[in-house]
């Protein structure tokens, strides 16, 4: 195919930014292919408890995107997809797809049978490893599309328990790879954002004590569909806690980490102070916080949450988390007093930042923070978390932009 103005638009990336570029791109009247590396659409979104500011559940989101995409012919998904290759050409890109084994076909009902039957487990990647899972499973309740993913390495070996429980021979456990050649326009690089590794911080506690927990696993942990049926526990007991601090910029806003900030791990920490507060209404909370950044209409967030009754916010930097009988003790700097205090918690929520995912065939330039800057004269437009640190709606703003910059590009570029 010639005619660049006929190719379409590869979107890399289904999470918010990259269904939101794919759908705005489509309803334009343009091809678009959207390749994903999940068995699913949503990326991490899919993992939240609830939406911040609104404190809705994602599903309310999530489907209403699921379903335009549906029914636009335009998009052509593909999923546990990865680009690995990449090459202009005359004014375009050849880009190499990769697609991982699909053992689980669209016949699949979402029935459940295979995962009654199923021996294996497997760290549930949903839950940040809080839990294990069936190797045949619907990822997540709302999944879509509404089909079970196995993970095929799990299985023993000769295992035939789910093929054999399936009545509607969906399975193919010989399925394999496939590998595709295509011509598109331009491209959206969405490929999203990854928590900073929680066994980076063992001074905080990070993968050393048990009560430890990062945000995003504090997020799973409130989630009905979590690994603990939405009840708030102290992981590897059948406790509730009875204190709880956040430690705000764990890992951010430190040269021996991350040197800058995510932006929106103090809003995160206070929607999660909420989760504490109304599930466990005599539980006392602490924010341990450098700086407090709220910007614009969020300050009233702050504002109610600062006036909850049993909601301590604490300016100043914690240093070291330990051990200290059955609960953890922090020793923290207050900024404000010049004193060291000595703060005991029985569960510790560290707001670790957001990173950019890797893995790059384009060879998209990066700003001094590692995450990817949109090359228009290349014809390579980037979205949401892979170009900065953002919360759900500043993304789908930035998705936006960078749709009309693709269209834009391929355009030019025709």
């Amino acid at each position: 195919m010639n005619d660049t103005a006929q190719l379409p638009v590869l979107v890399v990336g289904a999470g918010v930014a990259g269904l939101t570029a794919a759908l705005e791109m489509a309803e334009t009247g343009h091809h678009v292919v959207l390749a994903e590396r999940e068995p699913v659409i949503g990326g991490r979104v899919a993992r939240f408890h609830r939406y911040f500011p609104k404190l809705c559940p994602p599903t309310c989101g999530l489907e209403i995107n699921a379903r335009r995409l549906e029914e636009n012919p335009r998009i052509e998904l593909r999923l546990q997809t990865t680009v690995t290759g990449a090459q202009p050409v005359d004014g375009h890109w050849s880009v190499t797809l990769e697609t991982a084994p699909v053992h689980v076909t669209g016949r699949c009902t979402a029935c459940g049978l295979c995962t009654e039957v199923c021996p294996a487990t497997v760290s549930d990647r949903l839950n940040w490893g809080l839990a294990e899972a069936p190797a045949i499973r619907r990822p997540f309740p709302n999944a879509w599309p509404q089909r079970f993913v196995l993970e095929r390495e799990a299985c023993p070996e000769g295992c035939r328990a789910c093929v054999d429980a399936c009545p509607y021979d969906a399975i193919d456990l010989k399925a394999g790879p496939g590998v595709e050649e295509m011509e598109v326009a331009s491209v959206v690089v969405a490929t999203g954002w990854r928590p900073y590794p929680l066994e980076k911080l063992p001074e905080l506690g990070g993968g050393v004590l048990e009560g430890v927990v990062s945000n995003v696993q504090m997020e799973r942990l409130a989630a009905p569909d979590g690994p603990t049926g939405g009840r708030i526990l102290i992981p590897g007991t059948d406790r509730e806690p009875r204190s709880v601090a956040f430690v705000q910029c764990a890992g951010s806003r430190d040269v021996n980490h991350l040197p800058y900030c995510s932006g929106v791990c103090c809003l995160a920490s206070l929607k999660q102070a909420l989760y504490v507060k109304e599930q466990l209404p005599e539980c006392d909370v602490s924010l341990y916080y450098i700086d407090r950044r709220t910007p614009g209409r969020n300050e009233d967030f702050l504002t109610r949450v600062a006036g909850t009754q049993g909601v301590r916010l604490v300016k100043g930097k914690v240093g070291k988390v330990e051990r200290n009988g059955d609960g953890l003790e922090l020793t923290v700097e207050d900024a404000e007093a010049g004193k060291l205090l000595h703060e005991h918690a029985d569960l510790v929520v560290l707001a670790t930042g957001m990173m950019p995912e890797t893995g790059d065939p384009f060879g998209l330039p990066r700003d001094e923070d590692g995450f990817a800057v949109s090359d228009p004269r290349r014809g390579l437009a980037v979205a949401g978390v892979a170009h900065r640190p953002a919360d759900v709606a500043a993304s789908v703003r930035d998705a936006t932009g960078a749709a009309a910059r693709a269209l834009a590009a391929a355009g030019r570029r025709s």
